[in-house]
């Protein structure tokens, strides 16, 4: 299957929303399964995951009910209170749902830079290994040396990175810092990465597929095509780019790979590492 491994879904209400600000005119309106099924049918792609955007368990439980009433949500990353003591009670009620495959934590919105090594935060993400759901890293380029620190603490668990972990993409210098730290990270063996959320990054007022590029062959020698996914991050995407164009882009700067390499990161990884 062809699997878009990263978008999301919401009925907009700047109470519900409030990290969407003036930047965010475009987006400020629902985003729900009846618009995008058509855009995935027309790129040929059989599914997708759909992952938090709002830190409640009332969202992840919409979610979870979105995707039995649509068979092309194949997953759900939702959002669990991983600081809480309880946090088990939470687990316990959503991980007997089929469609939940993981969770997120919006890391780099925290005003503390360190909260991601934050003790009581751990201790609740411990306990995700338990029930069998990956974790998905949402950080800026500044966050990843705690997020190698973070990594390293939890061996047994999986990860997934997700926008390749937000670098500075500028027309005028490549983000040295992040490509040597974002090498450093896929060294362990239970972190993937998506290739997503990337045009949102760009600091200049146009991008193209060569801007991008740098990045992209980075992101392939860190991690290999065995733990790459595609996500559109939509409709977040649109912010700076359609979705059949951010697809297309995705496709082209992996196109030299073998067909199965292509495949692989096109779904067969987000069907294995999220056990879709």
């Amino acid at each position: 299957m062809k699997i878009d491994s990263h978008q999301h879904f919401w009925n907009y209400s700047q109470e519900a929303y409030p990290w969407m600000t003036e930047a965010h005119e475009a987006i400020k309106r629902a985003f729900l399964p009846r618009d995008l099924e058509p855009i995935l049918k027309r790129n040929q792609i059989d599914g997708c995951i759909a992952v938090q955007a709002q830190q409640t368990l009332e969202e992840t439980e919409w979610l979870l009910t979105l995707a039995e009433k649509n068979p092309f949500l194949k997953g759900v990353v939702g959002w669990f209170p991983f600081r809480d003591a309880n946090v088990s009670e939470s687990l316990d009620q959503f991980a007997i749902h089929p469609a939940l495959v993981g969770a997120r934590h919006v890391v780099h919105d925290e005003p503390d830079d360190d909260f991601i090594l934050g003790k009581e935060f751990n201790q609740g993400i411990g306990k995700l290994a338990n029930y069998d759901l990956v974790y998905d890293i949402l950080i800026f380029e500044k966050h990843l040396p705690q997020s190698i620190e973070f990594v390293a603490r939890h061996p047994h668990q999986q990860f997934v990175i997700d926008h390749i972990a937000k670098p500075r993409i500028d027309s005028r210098a490549f983000d040295e810092s992040w490509r040597k730290n974002i090498i450093e990270l896929a060294g362990r063996d239970n972190v993937a990465c998506k290739l997503s959320g990337m045009a949102t990054e760009v600091r200049v007022p146009e991008w193209n597929a060569d801007l991008l590029e740098s990045y992209f062959q980075t992101a392939l020698e860190a991690f290999g095509p065995e733990r790459l996914l595609f996500g559109s991050d939509w409709p977040v995407c649109l912010l700076r780019t359609g979705y059949d164009r951010w697809f297309n882009t995705v496709k082209t700067a992996i196109g030299e790979l073998s067909a199965s390499e292509q495949s692989a990161i096109l779904g067969g990884n987000a069907e294995r590492i999220y056990q879709l």
